[in-house]
């Protein structure tokens, strides 16, 4: 863990994989008594997407605080027993570049992020969130796979 880690953040979007990030975050925050945060970012192309099929802004928030709540429930689920998380923080946007400003706007976190695992050819074309955020973050980050 690296020098100045105030507090553990783990991404979340409701798979399998964030609940494994989540509860190894748990762990670590649990063993060196810093606050868990829950992170989850509401993919900003699906709100372009209902933004030019004409969805009112009130739908997209909507959507968005679902999307959410089942993210943050997921986790919680997942974490249950081990710590109870301090903050649910819901962002809109590109998933690596808001994990990453995020990061950056917070320097005392170490994020967690769970990895998919896709094919080596779709992680080349189509680029990952976890190598995104690994590639461009100036904070400490731990990638859990399976």
């Amino acid at each position: 863990m690296a020098q100045g880690t105030e507090n553990i953040v783990v991404a979340c979007d409701g798979s399998e994989h964030s609940s494994h990030a989540a509860k190894m975050a748990a762990e670590l925050a649990k063993a060196t008594s810093q606050p868990l945060k829950l992170l989850a970012v509401f993919p900003g192309t699906k709100v372009e997407r209902m933004i030019v099929s004409g969805i009112p802004q009130s739908d997209i928030d909507e959507e968005a605080s679902e999307y959410g709540r089942k993210a943050f429930d997921a986790a919680k689920q997942a974490v249950s027993g081990i710590v109870e998380p301090a903050e649910e923080v819901l962002l809109k946007g590109d998933p690596a570049k808001e994990i990453v400003e995020y990061l950056d706007e917070n320097p005392g976190s170490h994020m967690f992020l769970g990895r998919r695992g896709d094919s080596m050819l779709r992680s080349l074309t189509l680029g990952s969130v976890s190598e995104k955020v690994v590639r461009h973050a100036h904070r400490p980050v731990t990638v859990v796979s399976e």
